[in-house]
């Protein structure tokens, strides 16, 4: 039986030798379409499930953020059994286009945690906030989603009974990028915070939007060159000193170039790979179990 993948793949070398006969690999990224063509060959097939089992709590709210100049949504999920006091936290930082609820309603972050701590992990809680489109660094409209996390949203989640002192941060896509610039940002000592100095102990950045240039940026990422000589430039510039890095990304992948020049550049070697996966919510919970447990394990030891 012939499955529509097979078809359609057939399909597709039919029309490639009609147009001349020389073959272009996908990867060369030079066919229109290459995302879907990346799904046909099955480069995309990867994903994971939570282990099902009692979660705990997730409770959302907003407040006025005088960083952003604008409300706010933020939600807060705990283990099972537990409530946020006197617990470690780490930050979620969304991607473009998402908000405080992707983590948990797409990625389903807080069920990964469940299973974590029901096996014998750290509890620790997970807390998301809106950061916008603005790629988490301040810019020049007046918005600054870095120093809502570090003046604004810390403070409030200290105030709730979170340990804030010491951190860990996961992020996917934007919010990878956002992750490591937080670590870096955070390991100079040039993090904006309300008081004293934040602690980034582990930082987990899934496809992170890194870019090899000015140009090469997302559209309205920065708002200059000397915007990203600033705070785009991560690739060639970890500085996250000791702050324990898990980076990875799909093979197939707009970023998976600049997450190997990352990587290279990043001493020591990150956790994490470039593995079979694109740019999608299935990769990212493919990796979300050990994100989890690799931030738990760095949290613990802090």
């Amino acid at each position: 039986m012939v499955t529509r993948r097979t078809f359609l793949l057939g399909a597709l070398g039919t029309a490639v030798l009609a147009a001349g006969g020389s073959a272009v690999s996908i990867d060369d990224g030079l066919l229109p379409g290459r995302a879907r063509l990346a799904e046909l060959t099955g480069a995309c097939d990867v994903d994971a499930v939570p282990v099902a089992g009692p979660v705990g709590a997730i409770t959302s709210g907003q407040f006025a953020s005088s960083a952003r100049g604008r409300d706010v949504g933020w939600s807060l999920a705990v283990p099972p059994g537990h409530t946020a006091a006197n617990l470690p936290v780490t930050l979620i930082l969304h991607g473009r286009g998402g908000d405080h609820s992707t983590g948990f309603a797409q990625l389903k972050l807080h069920r990964f945690l469940a299973a974590y701590t029901r096996a014998g992990g750290i509890p620790f809680a997970l807390a998301a906030v809106d950061g916008g489109d603005g790629y988490w660094h301040p810019r020049n409209s007046g918005g600054n989603p870095l120093g809502m996390l570090t003046q604004e949203f810390l403070p409030m989640l200290n105030k709730m009974g979170l340990r804030t002192d010491t951190i860990g941060l996961l992020g996917w896509s934007m919010g990878g990028y956002g992750a490591l610039l937080v670590a870096r940002e955070a390991n100079r000592g040039t993090l904006p915070a309300a008081s004293g100095r934040t602690t980034v102990v582990a930082a987990a950045a899934s496809s992170p939007a890194l870019f090899g240039s000015y140009h090469a940026s997302a559209s309205g990422a920065f708002d200059s060159a000397a915007d990203f000589a600033k705070y785009g430039e991560l690739a060639s510039q970890p500085d996250t000193g000791k702050t324990a890095l898990w980076v990875g990304c799909g093979a197939t992948d707009a970023f998976t170039e600049q997450t190997r020049r990352y990587r290279a550049y990043a001493s020591p070697l990150p956790a994490g790979s470039i593995a079979k996966g694109c740019h999608t919510v299935g990769y990212w919970r493919s990796v979300a179990a050990d994100q989890i447990s690799f931030i738990g394990s760095h949290l613990a030891a802090n």
